[in-house]
């Protein structure tokens, strides 16, 4: 087996050696032939003997020195110039070599026939080379580099994506970097050389030649790499305190576009080892394409995702509402260029304004609506309970009222893990809201949806932003609990998922995300100050500032999860619908609107008699 094994790591060097042997005869022979213009009858014999005897001697001589110069070393469908130069070099110092041979020897050959022979021997190297250039790889020629003290870099992956960043780094006088040594899981490639560098081995290898070669910055260029892989490599690189950087993902090498500017610096979303979300196209562009959109909450962190994946699927049109001008302005903009056949409009507005959101269904008349304007955050809504009632519950009774008067034929309602259980007012206001939305789809014609998930990492309020403005100040990094626990997923992950739900969606259900493996906030906090190159608890401080009010140390996504149901996507699940006396539940409604419209201070009374497992101020 290591025989077979050893075999099929040097299979390309074997053949290359059998070429340049069998290569180097032939150009012996057609040297000689040239020098008599092609007329195998006037060549004396001795010449042939001479040729003969010296054969074997030159071929050992010159293939010595071809592995002297690394021809076989060398991954030649990424071969650049200079290793191209090299074959050029080889080859005249091993001319060189039979030249002083010969004459030492005295063996008797025409004067010429050392020129002629550099020439074809040169042509019958090189050629089998560039087939395999030509045939596997094709890449231009970029300009040379200005001479710099570059930084040292490590290069994670010696394939195509890898070569391009390689080739880039070496040749543009733009870059100040230089590729030390490569990395590669490919055991076939160990010992070779990519572009004249040394690639040394696996990711076991990546510490050791991190400090032999005082690397200072880590790229990762393999687009195509499994999340787990990507998850341990990174994991690894960690330990090395140097800068990290990475290609954003495979879709960047359908049109050949990998470039040093791609890199991006490795972000704590790359750590968690999630697997890319898979959805249904058709399913999604069923209900999407074609069709009048509207989105509330549209400049948010959610909601501005949404409107981005929503323009990718044609809507007839997209209308964004937003009560913050700036968000919403600059989101406007980015689709306008990004999608310059979409009809985009957006409206400033609350969902608070009864009246308003009223006239904008009327007038645009949406076919399809997600509902992502809400207050998020737990603290501020702590102390600000009637704003969160009102803003959330009402703001929800206000467009889901208006979508079932104007016909719309959908209504996604984003909701949240906090939602379970509540231990906050915030939670506990997404929790009737999805009761709202389960009583109007009882009554309407519109289906009428809410989709949970936990945190997402990035959006605004979300600790990542937090952490990471507290490590560019010096620290400390505030972690309310050293066991506190979050569900995660990216912005773009739930996003998918939301889109994926809602085409599932039969109305009353209550669509619920699966988060994957729950994350220690601790580990979180950590894991950013080492991605900056800094050491927890030496370069930055890490803080415990106690369980804020209403804060639970961990969320839960399912009530009963014996009794979850299973979607066509094994990341979406359907949660049991929420029993309630829809009576009472509109009575209650009603007194809620009055103590929130009124700022009732014992307004977590009533929300308690609405959600009965709202726990307040976690007591």
């Amino acid at each position: 087996m290591k025989i077979k094994e050893k075999f099929m790591r040097k299979r390309s060097a074997i053949v290359l050696l059998l070429c340049d042997i069998v290569g180097l005869q032939l150009a012996s022979a057609l040297a000689i032939l040239t020098r008599f213009e092609f007329q195998p009858s006037t060549v004396e014999p001795y010449f042939v003997d001479t040729l003969l005897r010296y054969a074997v001697l030159n071929t050992f001589c010159s293939l010595f020195i071809f592995a002297a110069y690394r021809l076989y070393a060398i991954l030649w469908r990424f071969a650049s110039v200079m290793d191209f130069f090299n074959v050029v070099k080889a080859v005249l110092v091993a001319s060189a070599f039979q030249f002083i041979g010969m004459h030492l020897l005295a063996w008797p050959i025409p004067r010429s026939y050392i020129i002629l022979y550099i020439g074809w021997a040169g042509l019958i190297v090189v050629m089998p080379r560039i087939l395999i250039r030509v045939l596997r790889g094709g890449r231009k020629i970029p300009l040379q580099k200005v001479d710099k003290q570059p930084t040292a870099v490590m290069l994670i992956g010696a394939g195509e994506a890898g070569n391009m960043i390689l080739n880039e780094i070496k040749n543009s006088q733009f870059v100040d970097k230089e590729v030390c040594c490569i990395i590669d899981d490919d055991s076939k490639k160990w010992g070779t050389f990519l572009n004249g560098v040394p690639v040394v081995g696996g990711r076991h290898k990546i510490l050791q030649y991190a400090v032999r070669f005082g690397i200072k910055e880590i790229i990762l260029a393999v687009p195509t790499i499994e999340a787990h892989d990507r998850k341990e490599i990174l994991n690894i690189c960690k330990q090395t305190g140097c800068k990290l950087s990475m290609l954003p993902g495979m879709y960047q090498l359908i049109n050949s576009e990998v470039k040093v500017s791609m890199l991006r610096d490795v972000q704590i979303e790359d750590l968690l080892g999630r697997e890319p979300v898979k959805t249904d196209l058709p399913d999604i562009m069923q209900y999407v394409e074609g069709h009048k959109v509207m989105v509330t909450g549209g400049g948010g962190s959610i909601g501005s995702e949404l409107c981005r994946q929503i323009a990718n699927y044609h809507p007839e049109s997209l209308l964004i509402l937003d009560n913050y001008e700036n968000n919403a302005y600059e989101l406007q903009m980015e689709l306008k260029r990004h999608y310059p056949e979409l009809d985009v409009m957006v409206l400033i507005v609350s969902v608070q304004n009864r009246q308003r959101i009223r006239n904008i269904f009327a007038k645009y008349r949406p076919e399809i609506v997600f509902h992502a304007a809400a207050h998020k955050h737990v603290p501020l809504m702590e102390n600000s309970p009637c704003d969160a009632i009102k803003n959330n519950v009402f703001g929800t009774i206000n467009v889901a009222k208006e979508a079932s008067a104007v016909g719309t034929k959908r209504m996604v309602l984003i909701s949240t893990d906090k939602a379970v259980r509540p231990t906050n007012i915030m939670g506990a206001s997404k929790r009737i809201c999805e009761m709202v939305i389960q009583t109007f789809n009882q009554h309407s014609d519109t289906e009428y949806v809410a989709v949970r998930f936990g945190n997402v990492l990035g959006s605004n309020g979300s600790v990542v932003p937090l952490f990471r403005k507290q490590i560019q100040e010096g620290g400390p990094v505030t972690v309310t609990h050293p066991e506190i626990i979050r569900y995660f997923m990216t912005i773009p992950e739930a996003v998918s998922l939301v889109l994926q739900a809602g085409a599932y969606a039969k109305g009353g259900e209550i669509f619920i995300l699966d988060m994957g493996e729950p994350v220690k906030i601790l580990d979180l906090a950590e894991n950013m100050i080492r991605l900056s190159g800094l050491t927890p608890g030496e370069d930055i401080e890490i803080k415990f500032t106690g369980l804020r009010p209403g804060e639970k140390l961990y969320e839960e996504l399912l009530i009963d999860e014996d009794n979850k149901k299973e979607t066509p996507n094994k990341r979406i699940f359907i949660g049991q619908p929420i029993p309630l006396d829809e009576e009472k539940f509109i009575e209650d409604i009603r007194r809620l609107e009055t103590a929130a419209f009124s700022e009732d201070p014992n307004i977590r009374d009533i929300v308690k008699e609405l959600v009965p497992e709202y726990t307040i101020n976690g007591h």
